[in-house]
């Protein structure tokens, strides 16, 4: 029984000791195939390179929405007349264009537009006035319309001025003085001219006049 035992034994001797002597465990070919499917899935899920999008051709090669709005917005004045054209577009023309036949039409048909809403309103008023000239026995109620017809000979009287303003600035777009500061020649700007129409003055002329008064009275 003890040659049996020994016989058995030493083919498992062998093994180990070649193992030992190659520096290699006895199963690594089942480790290395457990651990391929690994790399597998890591380079599927992975982008290629091919479907990567550099950030600079991102930026130069495809315009934003805001910037095709724009462009469209700076260059409708191009296709419109003047008497067509917002704010908006108007503001978007370039300097180079500023006081230009479509700008001057632009204006000249505000101004016309803001004198006929004066005369209208104006011949409204004489018409309220005439209306109400019958005697009205009750010295509060005649307060009252007086008051009132005072407050509107003062609106119609501002209205007269403005008017007066208007023609002006009409004759100075037939002119071509229209949109420069009468002080200094300077443009006046569109963004003030916009909310004034009638002003003759730009903002550093208008703020030293004003100054002036304060100091020196008209």
């Amino acid at each position: 029984m003890t040659k049996t035992t020994a016989k058995t034994a030493a083919p498992a001797t062998k093994k180990t000791a070649k193992a030992a002597a190659t520096g290699t465990p006895e199963s690594p070919t089942k480790v290395t195939k457990t651990a391929k499917p690994a790399a597998k899935v890591t380079q599927a899920s992975a982008p290629t390179a091919e479907s990567v999008v550099p950030e600079s051709k991102v930026s130069k090669n495809m315009p934003t929405t805001a910037t095709k709005v724009d462009s469209k917005l700076a260059n409708a004045w191009k296709s419109k007349s003047g008497a067509q054209l917002t704010e908006q577009e108007l503001l978007a023309m370039p300097d180079a264009e500023y006081m230009n036949d479509k700008q001057l039409e632009f204006f000249r048909t505000r101004l016309e537009a803001l004198k006929d809403d004066l005369l209208s309103n104006a011949g409204e008023t004489t018409e309220h006035l005439r209306e109400e000239t019958s005697i009205v026995p009750d010295p509060a109620d005649r307060a009252t319309i007086e008051e009132e017809h005072a407050l509107e000979l003062r609106t119609r009287d501002r209205e007269r001025k403005l008017l007066k303003k208007i023609s002006q600035a009409i004759t100075r777009i037939e002119s071509g003085d229209y949109g420069f500061c009468d002080e200094t020649g300077e443009p006046i700007g569109l963004g003030r001219l916009l909310a004034r129409p009638t002003a003759t003055l730009s903002i550093e002329a208008q703020q030293r006049r004003e100054l002036k008064q304060k100091m020196f009275g008209d």
